[in-house]
């Protein structure tokens, strides 16, 4: 009966929490269908014959504010930073965690190392420097965000190759696989739930990221998401609060989307049975 009580109480206690986190997403949500005039006026209002606009506020982001094009780089950005990060560390994670010598060692300890450096210590030499060599670009930024991403990925990456028997690749080498035979047939189908969790963590972080991009891109020829709804602000503190409002919904309708079709493939383990005794 205690215990019964106890779900009960647990149940309404985390489900106000989650009513809690969601409620100012379904607040951005209503107003983005105002008039920009009634959001300050009565933002927990829902939208009425008066105050809805309809789709007004998301054509003026698309299209006005230049949203769409922050959107196509933004995914470029995304998705080419994810991929290379992905391909590059799981790579170096199999090559360090099977190649056991001084010089793997040192290279898991840099990549540790560099997760515990604050972004903020290295940003305007990192501008610079990228600047320099010309990374400007959004296929530039991809190299920086490789750099900054490999740290979390080598570490995930490490940890779960560990766990994979060294006899399925043994019995792979014994077929007349290479090793990089081996690692895209054998080693990289069983990382899969990593791959999936590391790359959900990847792209929630760089398509939110706003301080990266801000400090590396050509912000004339090109913006993301996150510098084109900081640009909606307009001279002498006038905002378009509709269209920032569509905008967000906009910038956070896709990692949503990802989230919720790749959350079921984190738990999902693949290496159990792997070996069959």
């Amino acid at each position: 009966m205690k215990t019964k009580k106890t779900s009960i109480w647990s149940s309404i206690w985390l489900s106000l929490v989650a009513i809690a986190w969601v409620l100012p997403i379904v607040t951005v949500l209503l107003n983005s269908f105002k008039k920009k005039i009634f959001i300050n006026a009565e933002p927990f209002a829902w939208p009425n014959a008066k105050t809805f606009v309809g789709f007004e506020n998301y054509s003026m982001a698309l299209h006005k504010y230049g949203l769409l094009d922050a959107v196509f780089w933004t995914v470029f950005i995304t998705v080419g930073s994810v991929v290379v990060i992905l391909l590059c560390t799981s790579m170096c994670a199999w090559f360090i965690t099977r190649v056991q010598n001084k010089w793997t060692k040192l290279i898991y300890v840099l990549c540790i190392f560099s997760m515990v450096v604050p972004f903020q210590m290295v940003m305007f030499t990192l501008s610079m420097v990228a600047n320099q060599l010309g990374l400007t670009t959004p296929w530039g930024i991809i190299v920086v965000y490789l750099g900054f991403g490999a740290g979390l990925a080598v570490f995930m990456f490490c940890g779960f190759v560990k766990s994979i028997p060294i006899e399925i690749e043994e019995a792979a080498m014994i077929d007349g696989c290479s090793p990089l035979q081996t690692f895209f047939l054998v080693v990289l189908p069983i990382m899969k739930p990593t791959y999936i969790s590391v790359g959900i963590l990847e792209t929630m972080w760089i398509w939110n990221d706003f301080l990266l991009p801000y400090l590396v891109l050509d912000l004339k020829k090109y913006k993301t998401v996150s510098i084109a709804i900081q640009y909606m602000k307009g001279s002498y503190g006038r905002v378009d609060m509709g269209a920032i409002m569509a905008a967000l919904i906009l910038a956070v309708i896709p990692v949503i989307i990802f989230y919720l079709s790749a959350q079921k493939y984190i738990i999902k383990g693949v290496a159990a049975g792997a070996v069959k005794g």
